[in-house]
């Protein structure tokens, strides 16, 4: 519980930090848009989408980020909340938890053995497992409609969200690492094939597209095998023609 305090502390109560999140996803959300927010945590993007106007499916595999969402959206009606992993598959998976840092919890074993001795994750350790139901992004369009834009943050396992959509989307972002490089390339080779053509970046937590303007899928895969590793994670922004 003490690490999932420290992520509510973290991501609620700062107006400046809301202001400029509001500002980047203004971008891609309209009021009585449809959201998935794939990777959902505690719910500080979801708490973003709403400011804007937004029907929000959040989903969570953690079952104490789970609970922090069921109580802080209660009496939202426009919020669902699904406790499952995204994939490629509806299959169950083992879920690897951080319970020190709930946030960097993670279906990718592969992810976790990335982590160990890379700079900037040091003490970082997942401490548990538990198997957790699991959907992917076509189900869920089954089930809930449409998304105007999916926001994807699942810690290494985001090439494998991607491999259970069909479809193009309006908008999209991913979350990319410096400890995982090889997953942006592959993300962006799923997405070319479903259509997107322009892409841009966002650094850390800056809440702001980094690049002047929206470029090729090849332009950004440059951009990212480039940065330094204390860069650490991002997310790269998608939309089609």
């Amino acid at each position: 519980m003490s690490g999932l305090r420290r992520s509510l502390e973290s991501y609620y109560g700062d107006p400046a930090r809301d202001a400029a999140m509001d500002a980047l996803y203004a971008g891609f959300v309209r009021p009585g848009n449809l959201v998935f927010d794939v990777g959902a945590h505690v719910g500080d993007r979801l708490g973003s989408f709403r400011r804007l106007g937004a029907r929000v499916v959040a989903v969570e595999p953690q079952p104490l980020c789970v609970r922090a969402l069921r109580a802080l959206y209660a009496a939202d009606t426009r919020v669902t909340v699904v406790e499952a992993a995204c994939g490629a598959r509806p299959d169950p998976v083992r879920l690897h938890i951080n319970s020190a840092n709930p946030t960097v919890s993670t279906v990718s074993a592969r992810f976790v053995r990335s982590a160990a001795g890379a700079g900037g994750w040091e003490g970082e350790t997942w401490d548990a497992e538990i198997e957790v139901v699991g959907t992917t992004l076509d189900t869920l369009i089954a089930a809930h409609g449409v998304p105007d834009f999916v926001k994807i943050d699942v810690e290494g396992f985001e090439d494998a969200v991607l491999a259970g959509l069909s479809r193009p989307l309006p908008a999209l972002s991913f979350e990319f690492t410096t400890i995982a490089r090889e997953l942006a390339p592959r993300c962006l080779d799923r997405l070319t094939a479903l259509g997107f053509t322009r892409f841009n970046v966002a650094l850390g937590d800056e809440m702001a597209l980094a690049l002047p303007r929206w470029v090729p899928a090849a332009e950004v895969a440059a951009y990212l095998r480039a940065l330094p590793h204390e860069a650490n994670s991002g997310d790269v922004y998608c939309r089609p023609a």
